[in-house]
């Protein structure tokens, strides 16, 4: 791997995120947005007497480890349909740039925009709500690097889809994500999903996560049960998700579609 063709393609998605200041929108500005709208859901729900008046907490910091998800997801995904929105993607494949710099290009991307989204999002939470989103302690670390590789794995298996079924496949990038994170009790127990689903959820490694957090905004040790689930999870998904994608990619060299970006 050579890391000058990788900061080479990270300083190219740089250069259009400066040239475009609207492309922070969904870095920045969504995360605020969803601050003001759940925030306000749980500073009524404690005004009326919620269980412990925790609402506001538990929708906060869920807002929070959504967008871990959410930014390593859309931020990987989007940095590939950008090459075939501009036609691009046959240019990225005659050079000399290898499928394994360009992916580590967008995870770095990736951890650029998580960081200005989480700071947006702790900073909207300070000053709006007085809330602290570092009172779980150094155990959210871990709670976030869990949720990341999740995304990440989300979106490997989104860019494989679009090299089998092309940009028709967009849609996925969003609506897989947000049904594991409905699934995943993202903003409640997963007590309170339907019982047909909880099962699924128990598969899931985001679960397992968003409960430690859980746990941790409650003032609990951090619980290792639920991290070693998680983990045994990111061991079957992560790499699934790129065997998915592995698999795509041969599959869009063997029937040709790359014709679909020329």
């Amino acid at each position: 791997m050579s890391w000058t063709r990788v900061r080479a393609m990270v300083r190219r998605h740089l250069y259009l995120q400066r040239r475009a200041p609207h492309r922070w929108f969904d870095a920045v500005v969504w995360p605020v947005v969803d601050v003001v709208i759940w925030g306000s859901i749980g500073a009524y729900v404690d005004l009326q007497g919620g269980a412990h008046r925790s609402g506001l907490a538990y929708l906060i910091s869920g807002v929070l480890l959504m967008h871990v998800m959410y930014q390593s997801n859309i931020s990987l995904a989007t940095g590939f349909m950008d090459e075939t929105w501009s036609r691009n993607l046959l240019n990225l494949m005659v050079t000399p740039l290898r499928e394994s710099e360009h992916l580590a290009a967008l995870m770095i991307l990736s951890l650029i925009r998580m960081a200005a989204g989480l700071s947006a999002v702790a900073l909207a939470a300070g000053i709006l709500y007085s809330f602290d989103v570092t009172r779980a302690g150094v155990g959210l670390v871990v709670v976030v690097a869990i949720l990341m590789f999740v995304g990440w794995s989300i979106a490997l298996c989104v860019i494989g889809l679009l090299l089998r079924f092309g940009n028709g496949a967009e849609i996925l990038a969003w609506g897989i994500l947000f049904g594991i994170i409905a699934v995943s009790g993202a903003f409640y127990p997963t007590a309170a999903l339907p019982p047909a689903l909880r099962p699924v959820s128990k598969l899931l490694p985001s679960t397992h996560a968003f409960a430690a957090a859980r746990a941790l905004l409650d003032g609990r040790p951090m619980p290792w049960g639920q991290v070693g689930w998680a983990g045994v999870g990111l061991v079957v998904v992560v790499p699934a998700a790129a065997a998915f994608l592995l698999h795509m990619q041969r599959v869009f060299r063997a029937r040709g579609y790359v014709t679909r970006y020329s």
